[in-house]
């Protein structure tokens, strides 16, 4: 279990800092009127000493977060085959089923709605040292969910400033979760607010999504106008703290991008949409990685294999990745959206918890989602999700009156 600490991971992540030669360009401010990121209030400027100097750079480093969108099924499978095969460590953690929460309703559910279907959850750690297990956000949380029969899967991004309960009755940032106890108590949140019957995870450190995709070949991407600055911005910063070389992009379009240009096009928050468009764009690349790996040779797979293998910590065991190999063909992406929907969230400062996303009725948004998931017209949420949803209405209610 991870050591609890300070409420460090509730704050935005850093600005991208620009190269003194860049031209001046305004930020986008479009906002949704409903669904927007409030941005943090503005960070003081370096002072010009030493200390002040070191404590940003240490800051900004933990604040490049890698991202899950690398990991799709196919990855998964010839990553964790891979290291079985060379006869090294998989990073494979064993859950306790009886420490895993799952509610009353769903495990009727999983007779009826959710029959057939495999829920994983994807989490994307800011760590630069390997640390995948403890005391770090899990700033991307996806859940991939995949029809066993048909192949379909379908993909979830829960904005990680989500006001929920983290799994033991304490409401917060949704990524504090896997701060504070791991992928089992960030898997546990999910189940519990989302009525979900997630038992496996995966988790993916600093660097992954960079090396996965240059050795995929990379990904083709479409940049507009509004991103093109803030997608070389967010590349710079990460090539520092890689110590890589990094090419600028230079025309918007549909183009190929790279595993540092990718990367930093997954890191953009700050056009219209903010943090809901980030996620999106998260996405956007997942099915770019999916397509380049369906259309990847034996070698590339491997050297994919070689790129992330050390960056993976998965509750996923051997059997399990050879059945998946057995029928990787036949998976693909249908569809994908974020949680809490559009039309049913706002965003509000929730006391010294910060900017939060806050579900307007978390039930009524665990509904849309095993619509959407499981296509289950007439899914009643738990007593659990219910209680949940009161009391997110309880402890939010009055900051909403003031915004």
């Amino acid at each position: 279990m991870a050591r609890h600490y300070e409420d460090e991971y509730d704050e935005d992540d850093y600005r991208p800092r620009k190269k003194s030669s860049s031209k001046g360009g305004s930020k986008s401010s479009g906002r949704n009127s409903s669904g927007s990121h409030k941005k943090s209030s503005g960070r003081k400027s370096s002072s010009g000493k030493s200390t002040g100097k070191k404590q940003q750079a240490k800051k900004q480093r933990r604040r490049i977060i890698i991202f899950i969108i690398e990991i799709i099924i196919l990855v998964i499978a010839v990553v964790v085959l891979y290291g079985v095969m060379k006869g090294t460590g998989t990073g494979k953690v064993e859950l306790n089923d009886e420490d895993i929460i799952i509610n009353d309703t769903v495990e009727k559910a999983q007779e009826t709605t959710m029959k057939g279907y495999r829920n994983i959850a994807l989490f994307g750690v800011d760590s630069t040292t390997g640390a995948l297990t403890k005391n770090t956000r899990s700033d991307t949380i996806m859940i991939a969910s995949i029809n066993q029969d048909t192949g379909e899967c379908k993909l979830v991004s829960v904005y990680r400033d989500t006001f929920l309960n983290l799994s033991n009755d304490s409401y917060n940032k949704c990524n504090a979760a896997y701060a504070k106890g791991g992928p089992e108590q960030a898997i546990n949140m999910l189940n519990m607010n989302l009525d979900m019957n997630i038992t496996d995870f995966v988790t993916v450190g600093f660097a992954g999504l960079t090396d996965t995709i240059d050795a995929l070949g990379g990904v083709m991407i479409d940049v507009d106008s509004s991103e093109i600055s803030h997608l070389n911005n967010y590349q710079l910063c990460i090539a520092e703290d890689l110590k890589r070389s990094y090419t600028p992009v230079e025309e918007t379009g549909y183009q190929l991008l790279d595993g540092l240009q990718a990367t930093g096009y997954c890191r953009i928050r700050y056009t219209a949409g903010d943090d809901f468009k980030r996620a999106e764009r998260q996405r956007e690349v997942l099915l770019a990685v999916a397509d380049q790996a369906k259309k990847a040779s034996l070698p590339q797979l491997t050297s994919t294999a070689d790129a992330v293998f050390d960056e993976v910590y998965t509750s996923l065991d051997l059997a399990e990745i050879v059945d998946m190999l057995g029928n990787v063909g036949t998976y693909y992406i249908s569809d994908h959206a974020g949680f809490p929907q559009e039309t049913n969230r706002t965003v509000a400062t929730i006391g010294s918890k910060g900017s939060c996303v806050i579900p307007l009725s978390l039930e009524d948004n665990v509904r849309w989602l095993h619509k959407f998931l499981f296509d289950a017209d007439d899914y009643e949420p738990s007593e659990t999700v219910k209680r949940c949803s009161e009391k997110i209405y309880e402890e939010t209610n009055g900051y909403l009156k003031k915004e």
